[in-house]
């Protein structure tokens, strides 16, 4: 699967959010070419403020391989990871992030922040951004203008 085939995946998923109102981004990580596991944003749902799109793909890996340790792993995400979701993916030991739109608001892999190749930190994890970057922002361009 390239990396193409994955934000497409990553976009259905994401969508799935507007049914409830969260905002659409999607999330999976792929390990061996396989997917192990595809969320999408839950936080008006659940009222769980940590329940973003990367997180709960990233708990249910974690779960899937019955390991923390991520590190052969791939997250491909819709949106760049927020400082929080950066930290999990660091944390989980995730092998390469996959993302597409930049946030200008909350980025915390390159716009804002770099967290997942700072040099001070014990793990970096491998960087590819703006995979389909107009689809994915449009997804979300769209939803906040049919709020305002």
């Amino acid at each position: 699967m390239n990396d193409d085939e994955a934000m497409r995946l990553a976009l259905q998923e994401a969508e799935s959010a507007i049914q409830h109102e969260d905002v659409p981004v999607g999330a999976l990580v792929i390990v061996d070419g396989t997917v192990i596991a595809s969320r999408h944003n839950e936080r008006q749902l659940t009222g769980d403020p940590t329940a973003h799109a990367e997180i709960l793909a990233l708990r249910d890996a974690a779960s899937h391989l019955g390991t923390w340790h991520l590190d052969n792993s791939i997250l491909v995400t819709t949106l760049e990871p927020c400082p929080m979701c950066a930290g999990a993916a660091l944390n989980a030991r995730v092998a390469h992030v996959i993302f597409g739109a930049h946030d200008p608001k909350a980025g915390a892999v390159e716009t804002l922040y770099n967290l997942l190749d700072d040099p001070r930190l014990n793990h970096q994890t491998k960087i590819t951004s703006g995979v389909l970057a107009a689809q994915c922002g449009d997804i979300l361009s769209q939803f906040f203008a049919e709020r305002r």
